[in-house]
């Protein structure tokens, strides 16, 4: 998941380089503007990514606490959707919140 994220962000990078080479080229401000489309999608994406790997670790942890007869191999981790580990909870979360507030400045 981690990699997935890091991933998302150097496709983010080289997507709106290239737009705002784009716009610098041909002066067009349009340009600019339909740059901040792609930090938007991938911000979501990455926020998805996240949440999914907070619940797998929340399962593991449960997992981890039972006895070794009472695990029942269950990999659905959508059950164990809490406070951190839900869609909002991610998009907002401090790691993804600055570093794509720092697109936006």
């Amino acid at each position: 998941m981690a990699n997935n994220s890091f991933l998302l962000k150097g496709w983010s990078v080289t997507l709106v380089a290239a737009l705002f080479a784009l716009a610098a080229k041909d002066s067009d401000k349009k340009y600019i503007v339909v740059a901040y489309f792609p930090v938007l999608v991938f911000w979501i994406l990455d926020a998805y990514f996240l949440s999914n790997e907070r619940q797998f670790r929340k399962l593991y942890d449960a997992v981890r606490m039972k006895k070794e007869d009472e695990i029942d191999f269950s990999m659905d981790a959508s059950t164990l959707i809490g406070k951190r580990t839900d869609w909002m909870s991610s998009l907002f979360s401090k790691t993804l919140f600055i570093s794509m507030a720092l697109w936006f400045l």
